[in-house]
């Protein structure tokens, strides 16, 4: 996918969600260790909620920040993850999978933040902070759930 606009990174960004999510919950079932079946199926879950919340800022975003064009965001440093899902996850433990999620997330996060710091017109740092704050807020919330799995 070619991404030009604010729009187009929001999709991008929601996609890859829907595709973690997919992936997540195909290696939960096929995961010999519970305690990584329960870890996979809560991110499954939580990827795709993450999905619907992103695709309401593509659908309610200020239609000027949706189209501010983005220069060389991705050329940059682009975010590495399991785009396509040959079962990852049934490979590593319950750290290693949480370790990738949290590295995903991290991934994102800088995106975001490196675009709020560029953003040239307010609705567009306006919308690229709105997309940070939750992005950091979601990894907080994962990273509680997953200290509450460690103490079980």
């Amino acid at each position: 996918m070619e991404i030009k606009t604010f729009r187009d990174l929001i999709d991008w960004t929601r996609n890859l969600h829907h595709q973690t999510s997919t992936c997540l919950a195909h290696c939960a079932t096929e995961h010999e260790e519970e305690r990584a079946r329960i870890l996979l199926d809560y991110l499954a879950t939580h990827e795709a909620e993450l999905e619907k919340t992103v695709e309401g800022f593509e659908n309610d975003g200020d239609a000027r920040a949706l189209k501010t064009w983005i220069y060389d965001y991705l050329t940059h440093k682009p975010i590495k993850t399991h785009r396509t899902c040959d079962s990852p996850y049934t490979k590593l433990d319950f750290n290693g999978i949480a370790r990738e999620i949290f590295d995903f997330h991290d991934q994102v996060i800088e995106l975001y933040q490196n675009l709020a710091d560029r953003a040239e017109i307010p609705e567009a740092r306006e919308m690229a902070e709105n997309l940070l704050n939750l992005e950091r807020h979601e990894a907080m919330r994962i990273a509680r759930e997953v200290g509450r799995m460690q103490d079980v």
